[in-house]
Protein backbone atom coordinates (compact mmCIF):
# COMPACT_ATOMS: atom_id res chain seq x y z
CA UNK A 1 0.00 0.00 0.00
CA UNK A 2 1.25 3.10 -1.00
CA UNK A 3 1.54 5.91 2.12
CA UNK A 4 0.17 8.69 2.50
CA UNK A 5 1.94 11.93 1.69
CA UNK A 6 0.18 14.71 3.63
CA UNK A 7 1.24 16.84 5.81
CA UNK A 8 0.18 19.98 8.27
CA UNK A 9 2.04 22.70 8.77
CA UNK A 10 2.11 25.20 11.46
CA UNK A 11 -0.19 27.57 9.54
CA UNK A 12 -2.82 24.81 9.10
CA UNK A 13 -2.35 24.27 13.25
CA UNK A 14 -3.15 27.94 13.89
CA UNK A 15 -6.04 27.51 11.17
CA UNK A 16 -7.61 24.43 14.02
CA UNK A 17 -7.40 26.37 16.99
CA UNK A 18 -9.23 29.55 15.36
CA UNK A 19 -12.16 26.98 14.03
CA UNK A 20 -12.20 25.49 17.57
CA UNK A 21 -12.54 29.33 19.14
CA UNK A 22 -15.12 30.21 16.62
CA UNK A 23 -17.20 26.90 17.30
CA UNK A 24 -17.12 27.53 21.14
CA UNK A 25 -18.22 30.96 20.13
CA UNK A 26 -21.55 29.41 18.51
CA UNK A 27 -21.79 26.90 20.85
CA UNK A 28 -20.60 27.64 24.51
CA UNK A 29 -24.25 29.62 26.10
CA UNK A 30 -25.82 26.23 24.66
CA UNK A 31 -23.07 23.66 26.28
CA UNK A 32 -23.34 25.95 29.76
CA UNK A 33 -27.37 25.32 29.41
CA UNK A 34 -26.19 20.89 29.98
CA UNK A 35 -25.44 19.49 32.84
CA UNK A 36 -22.47 19.79 34.07
CA UNK A 37 -22.14 17.35 37.21
CA UNK A 38 -19.90 15.22 35.91
CA UNK A 39 -16.90 17.90 35.64
CA UNK A 40 -18.69 19.84 38.76
CA UNK A 41 -18.24 22.96 36.50
CA UNK A 42 -21.35 25.01 35.97
CA UNK A 43 -19.93 27.43 32.91
CA UNK A 44 -18.15 24.76 30.85
CA UNK A 45 -18.81 26.64 27.78
CA UNK A 46 -17.83 29.84 28.97
CA UNK A 47 -14.48 28.02 30.35
CA UNK A 48 -13.51 26.67 27.78
CA UNK A 49 -14.49 29.71 25.12
CA UNK A 50 -12.09 31.55 27.40
CA UNK A 51 -9.24 29.18 27.73
CA UNK A 52 -8.59 28.82 23.88
CA UNK A 53 -9.39 32.03 23.45
CA UNK A 54 -5.91 32.44 25.51
CA UNK A 55 -4.28 30.31 23.27
CA UNK A 56 -5.82 31.79 20.13
CA UNK A 57 -4.53 34.73 21.50
CA UNK A 58 -1.23 33.37 21.76
CA UNK A 59 -0.86 33.14 18.05
CA UNK A 60 -1.63 36.75 17.39
CA UNK A 61 1.70 37.95 16.06
CA UNK A 62 3.53 34.75 15.80
CA UNK A 63 6.08 34.49 13.14
CA UNK A 64 7.09 30.79 13.83
CA UNK A 65 6.00 28.28 10.60
CA UNK A 66 6.81 24.82 11.87
CA UNK A 67 4.00 22.88 13.77
CA UNK A 68 5.85 21.77 16.67
CA UNK A 69 6.78 25.73 17.61
CA UNK A 70 2.99 26.53 17.27
CA UNK A 71 1.47 23.55 18.84
CA UNK A 72 4.12 24.16 21.62
CA UNK A 73 2.85 27.86 22.42
CA UNK A 74 -0.91 26.59 21.81
CA UNK A 75 -0.09 24.16 24.98
CA UNK A 76 1.43 26.58 27.14
CA UNK A 77 -0.82 29.51 25.99
CA UNK A 78 -3.99 27.24 27.03
CA UNK A 79 -2.34 25.65 30.12
CA UNK A 80 -1.95 29.09 31.76
CA UNK A 81 -5.24 30.05 30.15
CA UNK A 82 -7.17 27.77 31.66
CA UNK A 83 -10.35 28.30 33.41
CA UNK A 84 -12.90 25.97 34.96
CA UNK A 85 -12.41 22.01 35.39
CA UNK A 86 -13.69 22.16 31.47
CA UNK A 87 -10.89 24.43 30.86
CA UNK A 88 -8.31 22.77 32.56
CA UNK A 89 -8.85 19.68 30.34
CA UNK A 90 -8.83 20.86 26.85
CA UNK A 91 -5.61 22.54 28.13
CA UNK A 92 -4.14 19.07 28.52
CA UNK A 93 -5.88 18.28 25.06
CA UNK A 94 -3.62 21.17 23.36
CA UNK A 95 -0.45 20.06 25.81
CA UNK A 96 -0.34 16.41 24.83
CA UNK A 97 -1.28 17.45 21.22
CA UNK A 98 2.41 19.68 21.73
CA UNK A 99 4.13 16.74 23.01
CA UNK A 100 2.91 14.65 20.31
CA UNK A 101 4.37 17.38 17.55
CA UNK A 102 7.89 18.82 19.57
CA UNK A 103 10.31 19.02 17.26
CA UNK A 104 8.56 18.85 13.90
CA UNK A 105 8.41 21.11 11.40
CA UNK A 106 5.26 19.97 9.70
CA UNK A 107 3.82 16.32 10.56
CA UNK A 108 2.28 13.23 8.39
CA UNK A 109 -1.32 12.51 9.05
CA UNK A 110 0.44 9.29 11.24
CA UNK A 111 1.98 11.42 13.59
CA UNK A 112 -0.67 14.20 13.79
CA UNK A 113 -3.47 11.45 14.38
CA UNK A 114 -0.76 10.09 17.04
CA UNK A 115 -0.78 13.19 18.74
CA UNK A 116 -4.37 13.86 19.26
CA UNK A 117 -3.75 10.18 21.40
CA UNK A 118 -1.62 12.23 23.17
CA UNK A 119 -3.83 14.87 23.88
CA UNK A 120 -6.73 12.32 25.12
CA UNK A 121 -4.35 10.44 27.84
CA UNK A 122 -3.29 14.15 28.74
CA UNK A 123 -6.81 14.72 29.65
CA UNK A 124 -7.81 11.17 31.03
CA UNK A 125 -4.33 12.11 33.43
CA UNK A 126 -5.85 15.43 34.47
CA UNK A 127 -8.58 13.97 36.13
CA UNK A 128 -6.78 11.15 37.94
CA UNK A 129 -10.02 10.02 39.70
CA UNK A 130 -11.89 6.18 40.16
CA UNK A 131 -15.57 7.75 38.59
CA UNK A 132 -15.25 7.49 34.72
CA UNK A 133 -16.67 10.77 33.85
CA UNK A 134 -18.56 10.86 30.48
CA UNK A 135 -16.02 12.99 28.93
CA UNK A 136 -13.30 10.20 29.31
CA UNK A 137 -15.76 7.40 27.61
CA UNK A 138 -16.04 10.10 25.01
CA UNK A 139 -12.74 10.70 24.84
CA UNK A 140 -11.70 7.27 25.41
CA UNK A 141 -13.76 6.64 21.66
CA UNK A 142 -12.47 9.99 20.01
CA UNK A 143 -8.58 8.36 20.54
CA UNK A 144 -9.91 4.87 19.35
CA UNK A 145 -11.27 6.32 16.53
CA UNK A 146 -8.20 8.40 15.54
CA UNK A 147 -6.00 5.39 16.07
CA UNK A 148 -8.10 3.02 13.40
CA UNK A 149 -8.32 6.20 11.12
CA UNK A 150 -4.35 6.46 11.38
CA UNK A 151 -3.63 2.37 10.77
CA UNK A 152 -5.67 2.62 8.08
CA UNK A 153 -3.71 5.60 6.46
CA UNK A 154 -6.31 8.20 5.89
CA UNK A 155 -5.82 11.80 4.89
CA UNK A 156 -5.37 14.27 8.23
CA UNK A 157 -9.09 15.85 7.93
CA UNK A 158 -10.48 11.76 7.15
CA UNK A 159 -8.57 11.39 10.74
CA UNK A 160 -10.78 14.43 12.28
CA UNK A 161 -14.28 12.69 11.08
CA UNK A 162 -13.93 9.62 11.93
CA UNK A 163 -12.51 10.62 15.64
CA UNK A 164 -15.78 12.71 15.67
CA UNK A 165 -17.98 9.81 14.80
CA UNK A 166 -16.64 7.47 17.15
CA UNK A 167 -16.97 9.90 19.54
CA UNK A 168 -20.61 10.65 18.63
CA UNK A 169 -21.87 7.49 19.01
CA UNK A 170 -20.27 6.92 22.60
CA UNK A 171 -21.32 10.94 23.40
CA UNK A 172 -24.95 8.99 22.53
CA UNK A 173 -24.63 6.10 24.37
CA UNK A 174 -23.44 8.09 27.47
CA UNK A 175 -26.51 10.08 27.01
CA UNK A 176 -28.72 6.81 26.26
CA UNK A 177 -27.23 5.78 30.19
CA UNK A 178 -27.51 9.45 32.22
CA UNK A 179 -30.48 10.43 30.58
CA UNK A 180 -28.68 13.56 29.54
CA UNK A 181 -26.29 15.09 27.54
CA UNK A 182 -23.14 16.10 29.36
CA UNK A 183 -21.59 19.35 29.30
CA UNK A 184 -18.08 17.73 29.17
CA UNK A 185 -18.52 15.15 26.66
CA UNK A 186 -20.57 17.66 24.21
CA UNK A 187 -17.72 19.99 24.48
CA UNK A 188 -15.05 17.34 23.42
CA UNK A 189 -17.42 17.18 20.36
CA UNK A 190 -17.80 20.74 19.33
CA UNK A 191 -13.95 20.92 20.33
CA UNK A 192 -12.91 18.36 17.78
CA UNK A 193 -15.45 19.41 15.17
CA UNK A 194 -14.17 22.91 15.18
CA UNK A 195 -10.55 21.85 14.66
CA UNK A 196 -11.49 19.96 11.20
CA UNK A 197 -13.49 23.32 10.54
CA UNK A 198 -10.84 25.29 10.96
CA UNK A 199 -8.17 23.15 8.99
CA UNK A 200 -10.60 23.27 6.29
CA UNK A 201 -10.72 27.17 6.31
CA UNK A 202 -13.88 27.91 8.11
CA UNK A 203 -13.26 29.96 10.76
CA UNK A 204 -13.29 33.26 12.19
CA UNK A 205 -10.04 35.40 13.97
CA UNK A 206 -10.60 35.67 17.13
CA UNK A 207 -8.10 38.91 16.73
CA UNK A 208 -10.04 40.37 13.66
CA UNK A 209 -13.29 39.79 15.21
CA UNK A 210 -13.41 42.16 18.01
CA UNK A 211 -10.93 44.74 16.52
CA UNK A 212 -13.61 44.78 14.16
CA UNK A 213 -16.19 45.96 16.34
CA UNK A 214 -18.15 42.43 17.01
CA UNK A 215 -21.92 43.21 18.62
CA UNK A 216 -23.75 40.34 19.81
CA UNK A 217 -26.53 39.97 22.31
CA UNK A 218 -24.52 38.13 24.69
CA UNK A 219 -21.89 38.69 26.69
CA UNK A 220 -19.30 37.16 25.07
CA UNK A 221 -16.06 36.97 26.28
CA UNK A 222 -13.59 39.29 24.73
CA UNK A 223 -10.72 37.25 23.89
CA UNK A 224 -7.87 39.96 24.53
CA UNK A 225 -8.93 39.92 28.28
CA UNK A 226 -7.82 36.30 28.36
CA UNK A 227 -4.10 36.78 26.64
CA UNK A 228 -1.51 35.30 28.74
CA UNK A 229 2.07 35.44 30.00
CA UNK A 230 3.73 32.09 29.70
CA UNK A 231 7.29 33.07 29.76
CA UNK A 232 9.61 34.35 32.84
CA UNK A 233 12.19 36.66 31.16
CA UNK A 234 15.29 37.48 34.00
CA UNK A 235 18.08 38.93 33.75
CA UNK A 236 20.76 41.79 35.14
CA UNK A 237 21.17 45.14 33.26
CA UNK A 238 25.19 46.52 34.27
CA UNK A 239 25.35 49.65 33.98
CA UNK A 240 21.96 50.60 33.40
CA UNK A 241 21.28 53.76 31.57
CA UNK A 242 17.85 53.79 32.28
CA UNK A 243 15.80 54.72 35.35
CA UNK A 244 13.25 52.49 37.40
CA UNK A 245 10.46 54.87 36.00
CA UNK A 246 11.45 54.85 32.46
CA UNK A 247 12.06 51.22 32.38
CA UNK A 248 8.66 50.23 33.86
CA UNK A 249 7.24 52.46 31.31
CA UNK A 250 9.00 50.44 28.80
CA UNK A 251 8.25 47.20 29.78
CA UNK A 252 4.46 47.57 31.20
CA UNK A 253 3.27 47.11 27.20
CA UNK A 254 5.21 43.88 27.57
CA UNK A 255 4.17 41.83 29.88
CA UNK A 256 3.46 41.95 33.78
CA UNK A 257 6.84 43.24 35.11
CA UNK A 258 7.24 41.56 38.68
CA UNK A 259 10.31 43.17 39.80
CA UNK A 260 12.58 46.06 38.82
CA UNK A 261 14.93 46.00 41.73
CA UNK A 262 18.30 49.07 41.47
CA UNK A 263 21.81 47.23 42.62
CA UNK A 264 24.50 49.58 42.59
CA UNK A 265 24.76 50.98 38.86
CA UNK A 266 23.25 47.46 37.76
CA UNK A 267 19.28 46.55 37.44
CA UNK A 268 17.90 43.71 38.58
CA UNK A 269 14.76 42.47 36.04
CA UNK A 270 12.16 39.99 35.99
CA UNK A 271 8.83 39.86 34.09
CA UNK A 272 6.48 37.33 32.41
CA UNK A 273 5.68 38.56 28.88
CA UNK A 274 4.05 36.24 25.95
CA UNK A 275 6.98 37.35 23.79
CA UNK A 276 10.58 37.44 25.58
CA UNK A 277 11.85 38.33 22.07
CA UNK A 278 10.90 41.87 22.70
CA UNK A 279 12.01 41.90 25.64
CA UNK A 280 15.96 41.44 24.64
CA UNK A 281 15.70 43.09 21.57
CA UNK A 282 14.69 46.38 23.88
CA UNK A 283 16.82 45.55 26.76
CA UNK A 284 20.14 45.34 24.89
CA UNK A 285 19.82 49.50 24.48
CA UNK A 286 19.27 50.12 27.66
CA UNK A 287 22.41 48.53 29.38
CA UNK A 288 24.86 45.12 29.18
CA UNK A 289 22.69 41.74 30.00
CA UNK A 290 23.83 39.11 32.17
CA UNK A 291 22.81 36.25 33.74
CA UNK A 292 19.62 36.15 30.91
CA UNK A 293 17.41 33.61 31.58
CA UNK A 294 13.84 32.34 29.80
CA UNK A 295 11.34 30.41 31.78
CA UNK A 296 8.42 28.52 30.26
CA UNK A 297 5.80 28.59 33.04
CA UNK A 298 3.33 26.40 31.72
CA UNK A 299 6.14 23.37 32.33
CA UNK A 300 6.24 22.23 36.08
CA UNK A 301 9.53 24.59 38.07
CA UNK A 302 11.07 25.67 40.82
CA UNK A 303 9.68 29.26 42.46
CA UNK A 304 12.91 30.84 43.07
CA UNK A 305 12.68 33.93 44.91
CA UNK A 306 14.20 36.78 42.53
CA UNK A 307 13.47 39.45 45.19
CA UNK A 308 13.57 39.62 48.99
CA UNK A 309 10.91 37.53 49.88
CA UNK A 310 8.14 38.41 52.87
CA UNK A 311 6.87 35.65 54.52
CA UNK A 312 7.51 31.72 54.51
CA UNK A 313 3.71 31.03 53.77
CA UNK A 314 1.01 33.23 52.60
CA UNK A 315 -2.55 32.34 51.74
CA UNK A 316 -4.32 33.20 48.55
CA UNK A 317 -8.24 33.30 48.80
CA UNK A 318 -10.47 33.32 45.69
CA UNK A 319 -13.21 36.03 45.98
CA UNK A 320 -15.93 37.19 44.39
CA UNK A 321 -16.14 40.77 45.42
CA UNK A 322 -14.69 43.62 47.59
CA UNK A 323 -17.23 42.54 50.39
CA UNK A 324 -15.34 39.08 50.56
CA UNK A 325 -12.16 39.62 49.89
CA UNK A 326 -12.23 42.54 52.86
CA UNK A 327 -12.89 39.85 55.04
CA UNK A 328 -10.94 37.56 53.77
CA UNK A 329 -7.55 40.06 54.35
CA UNK A 330 -8.79 41.15 57.69
CA UNK A 331 -8.03 37.15 58.58
CA UNK A 332 -4.64 37.80 57.01
CA UNK A 333 -5.54 36.48 53.56
CA UNK A 334 -4.47 37.77 49.75
CA UNK A 335 -7.86 37.65 48.26
CA UNK A 336 -7.68 36.65 44.52
CA UNK A 337 -10.48 39.01 42.63
CA UNK A 338 -11.29 38.56 39.15
CA UNK A 339 -12.52 40.69 37.02
CA UNK A 340 -15.45 38.40 35.56
CA UNK A 341 -17.33 36.90 38.42
CA UNK A 342 -18.50 33.55 36.16
CA UNK A 343 -15.08 32.10 35.00
CA UNK A 344 -13.04 33.00 38.03
CA UNK A 345 -9.33 33.00 38.15
CA UNK A 346 -6.89 31.45 35.52
CA UNK A 347 -4.14 29.47 36.21
CA UNK A 348 -1.94 31.92 34.73
CA UNK A 349 -3.77 34.68 37.16
CA UNK A 350 -2.21 32.15 40.59
CA UNK A 351 1.16 31.91 38.56
CA UNK A 352 1.34 35.88 38.03
CA UNK A 353 0.51 36.41 41.92
CA UNK A 354 2.50 33.31 43.43
CA UNK A 355 5.98 34.42 41.72
CA UNK A 356 5.51 38.27 42.74
CA UNK A 357 7.46 37.40 45.95
CA UNK A 358 5.09 37.72 48.65
CA UNK A 359 6.07 34.61 50.13
CA UNK A 360 8.36 31.19 49.74
CA UNK A 361 5.20 29.12 49.89
CA UNK A 362 1.19 29.40 49.15
CA UNK A 363 -1.84 27.88 50.44
CA UNK A 364 -4.75 28.59 47.60
CA UNK A 365 -8.14 28.59 49.25
CA UNK A 366 -10.91 27.73 46.54
CA UNK A 367 -14.57 28.89 46.48
CA UNK A 368 -16.09 26.44 44.47
CA UNK A 369 -15.73 23.31 42.64
CA UNK A 370 -16.12 24.66 39.74
CA UNK A 371 -12.09 25.58 39.86
CA UNK A 372 -10.69 22.97 41.63
CA UNK A 373 -8.67 21.64 38.66
CA UNK A 374 -7.57 24.89 38.28
CA UNK A 375 -5.62 24.88 41.37
CA UNK A 376 -4.52 21.50 41.24
CA UNK A 377 -3.08 22.47 37.29
CA UNK A 378 -1.33 25.60 39.73
CA UNK A 379 -0.24 22.95 41.94
CA UNK A 380 1.52 20.78 39.62
CA UNK A 381 3.38 23.66 37.84
CA UNK A 382 4.55 24.29 41.20
CA UNK A 383 4.64 20.94 43.01
CA UNK A 384 7.11 22.24 46.05
CA UNK A 385 5.67 25.79 46.39
CA UNK A 386 1.61 24.88 46.81
CA UNK A 387 -1.13 23.91 48.95
CA UNK A 388 -4.39 23.37 48.17
CA UNK A 389 -7.78 23.80 50.61
CA UNK A 390 -10.60 23.08 48.77
CA UNK A 391 -12.95 24.88 50.27
CA UNK A 392 -16.53 25.58 48.64
CA UNK A 393 -17.70 28.83 50.08
CA UNK A 394 -17.05 32.14 52.00
CA UNK A 395 -18.15 30.37 55.27
CA UNK A 396 -15.51 27.66 54.90
CA UNK A 397 -12.97 30.32 54.02
CA UNK A 398 -13.18 32.17 57.45
CA UNK A 399 -13.26 29.51 59.46
CA UNK A 400 -9.94 27.72 58.17
CA UNK A 401 -8.08 31.24 57.68
CA UNK A 402 -8.82 31.87 61.21
CA UNK A 403 -6.49 28.72 62.15
CA UNK A 404 -4.07 29.84 60.20
CA UNK A 405 -0.53 30.85 61.53
CA UNK A 406 2.28 32.16 59.06
CA UNK A 407 5.00 30.93 62.00
CA UNK A 408 4.27 27.66 61.70
CA UNK A 409 5.12 25.64 58.53
CA UNK A 410 2.64 25.17 55.52
CA UNK A 411 2.05 21.50 55.69
CA UNK A 412 1.22 22.04 59.33
CA UNK A 413 -0.87 24.92 59.06
CA UNK A 414 -2.77 23.05 56.16
CA UNK A 415 -3.30 19.82 58.35
CA UNK A 416 -4.80 22.35 60.97
CA UNK A 417 -7.11 24.17 58.26
CA UNK A 418 -8.43 21.03 56.80
CA UNK A 419 -9.24 19.62 59.92
CA UNK A 420 -11.07 22.47 60.80
CA UNK A 421 -12.91 21.58 57.57
CA UNK A 422 -13.34 18.11 59.18
CA UNK A 423 -11.85 16.81 55.66
CA UNK A 424 -9.83 13.89 56.45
Amino acid sequence: MTGNKEVITGNDYKRMIAGAYSAFLLEYENINALNGESLLDRKAGTHILRTIGAAAMSLRDLQAESIGGVSKRVGSAAVLGARGNAGVLISQILRGIAKGLSGKYEASSSVFGKSFQYGILYAQRAVNDEVERPIIVTAKAVAKGAYNAVRANLPITEILTEAINAGGIALSQVEHKCGFVDAGAKALMVFLQGCRNGLDGYYVSPVLLFSSGFKTSHDVPNPRYDLVYPYAVSCRLEKCRASKDDLAKMLKPMGKVIVIKSEGRDVLLYLHTDYPGNVLEQAVDWGTMEDVKIQNLAMPHNLKSVDKTMLDVAVLAIADDEASAQALEELGAIAVITKDKVSGPSVGDLINLIHSDIAKNYIIMANNVDNSLVMAQAKRLLNNNIEILYSTNLEEQIKALKVFNPEIPMKENIKNMNETLNVQ
